[in-house]
């Protein structure tokens, strides 16, 4: 069908286009990182996602609550995940002091370091897979496309650029890019 003849319920050949593009693009690409973490850090995307929020957070510990509104996951997915994460002694549950139903996720140091570990296997992944096929002028528009996308959805206040943290011993670490 051709962009004349396209109804508002339909998209035109070239919306269509660059929608299976980019569709098809960020699902592969996610899926290479994902299994570039699982193999050089040992822990898949979504997980690592959930440990950087943590890290990123004062205290590194977060309500549960405002964990899944961050990784955007529903609170039984985030629940199972906290529940591994927890048995691999990455990150260990804190009762609320001020309201009894309300529980934080804090990162232990084993998971300081299993997040910077992760955050060194996406970066490599990314250069590899992502950033190493833009030149620097791609790079560009993509981001001010990504940012026009947010600014959309919501206010581009949700995806937060990486971040320093501070290790164990108060040194600067490196978690790699806000994914």
């Amino acid at each position: 069908m051709s962009a004349m003849t396209s109804t508002p319920a339909e998209l035109d050949d070239e919306e269509a286009r660059t929608w299976r593009a980019y569709a098809c693009a960020a699902r592969r690409l996610f899926a290479q990182i994902d299994r570039d973490m699982q193999r050089d850090a040992g822990l898949p995307i979504s997980y690592w996602e959930l440990l950087r929020h943590l890290a990123e957070s004062p205290g590194a510990a977060m309500r549960m609550s405002d964990l899944a509104e961050a990784t955007q996951s529903a609170p039984s997915r985030l629940t199972h995940a906290v529940t591994q994460l927890e048995s691999s002694g990455l990150v260990e549950r804190r009762q609320c002091t001020t309201d009894r139903r309300g529980s934080y996720a804090a990162l232990t140091e084993k998971g300081l370091a299993a997040v910077v570990a992760a955050g060194d296997a996406a970066t490599q992944s990314l250069r590899t897979h992502f950033l190493g096929s833009l030149s620097a002028a791609d790079l560009a528009r993509l981001r001010g496309i990504s940012e026009a996308i947010l600014a959309h959805l919501d206010g581009g206040t949700g995806c937060p650029s990486g971040q320093r943290l501070r290790a164990a011993g108060g040194q600067p670490a490196e978690v790699g890019p806000g994914v």
